[in-house]
């Protein structure tokens, strides 16, 4: 699918360098004043990178991984995978820091949405962001999400965080189902 200049593909396992990249500098870019700078500085990039190359070696029907590239480099991806709840889960959403802004983040959640509409009809879409991440916030209220739960979230590097979670209802996603509405 193209959008002007911008394409979005499925991801590979090829991709996987590349999407830990652009994760790596989305976080150190959100999260500087969210979670300890010797983590972000330190190991975020190395876990990234065996996150990434453990889930583009075992991509199945079940998940969603789609790229945006501009120019072909990277500019954004969303991953969508299935909860034990049957709910489909916006596990990542990123933008290239210096893209943030520019229209990336609405078009792949609105493909993201369109292929959970069709691949997932009727189950309720979710996600969770950061509580100080303001910026993030609003975009996902502006989309629409309702926020419906708050929760820590602990960790793996052994610090918590305050999670807020955003629900987009069956009923409003299944308009997505034969591609996003024109914008």
């Amino acid at each position: 699918m193209t959008y002007g200049s911008m394409r979005i593909r499925n991801g590979t396992s090829a991709d996987a360098e590349s999407i830990a990249a652009l994760h790596t500098a989305s976080w150190r870019s959100a999260y500087t004043a969210l979670m300890p700078a010797a983590y972000l500085a330190g190991p975020l990039a190395a876990e990234h990178l065996a996150k990434w190359q453990a889930r583009t070696a075992d991509l199945s029907p079940d998940r969603c991984l789609l790229l945006a590239e501009q120019n072909n480099e990277l500019r954004g991806f969303i991953h969508l995978d299935t909860a034990t709840d049957g709910r489909v889960h916006v596990d990542n959403l990123h933008a290239r820091p210096d893209h943030v802004g520019t229209g990336i983040g609405r078009t792949l959640l609105h493909e993201g949405f369109a292929w959970a509409a069709g691949h997932h009809p009727g189950q309720d879409i979710y996600l969770e962001v950061l509580a100080g991440n303001t910026r993030a916030i609003a975009f996902y209220e502006r989309a629409g999400g309702l926020r419906t739960a708050e929760r820590p979230l602990r960790m793996a590097a052994g610090f918590t965080v305050q999670e807020i979670e955003y629900t987009w209802p069956s009923a409003e996603v299944r308009v997505y189902r034969d591609g996003p509405p024109a914008s």
